[in-house]
């Protein structure tokens, strides 16, 4: 699974979770765009109600907190970085997967995907990485007092 689509590919991705790098580096950087507690802090590897849960749902109980905030996700840019497989095709599901579950338009989602050129830094083809970044902006008749009692209690 990448951007909670799934790939066909004989090459797999382990975790705990899905292993759905995309949407755990998704779901950090939402919360990170607060200061919330990441991903790990809120859906341990330790729990075992975690333990192959799509990461779908747990972008979307991030993206929950970060309403509760008084924040709505403005865009998305997201970068994958691995030599197989080729991620262009899936663009399309993975950018309205995403879009879908940040309630935005699918144009409102960066995704791009890049390879090390021969490098090796993807350890011979075995590893994937993904990076993302997310603006968010206060929602319209959210009162700037009423931000700090609802992040002291996530914390």
């Amino acid at each position: 699974m990448l951007g909670g689509v799934r790939i066909p590919s004989r090459l797999g991705l382990a975790g705990h979770s899905d292993a759905d790098v995309l949407l755990h580096a998704l779901t950090d950087a939402l919360l990170g765009s607060l200061a919330l507690p990441d991903i790990g802090a809120l859906f341990p590897d330790t729990d075992p109600k975690w333990k192959d849960a799509a990461s779908g749902p747990l972008l979307a109980g991030a993206y929950a907190m970060v309403k509760t905030q008084g924040y709505q996700v403005v865009n998305a840019d997201c970068t994958l970085v691995c030599d197989k497989p080729r991620l262009q095709p899936y663009y399309s599901s993975m950018r309205n997967e995403i879009a879908g579950i940040l309630n935005v338009s699918p144009g409102r989602i960066g995704l791009k995907a890049k390879t090390t050129e021969g490098t090796q830094l993807a350890l011979k083809r075995k590893s994937i990485a993904a990076m993302a970044v997310v603006l968010v902006e206060r929602e319209s008749g959210v009162r700037t007092s009423d931000l700090g009692a609802r992040r002291s209690e996530l914390r």
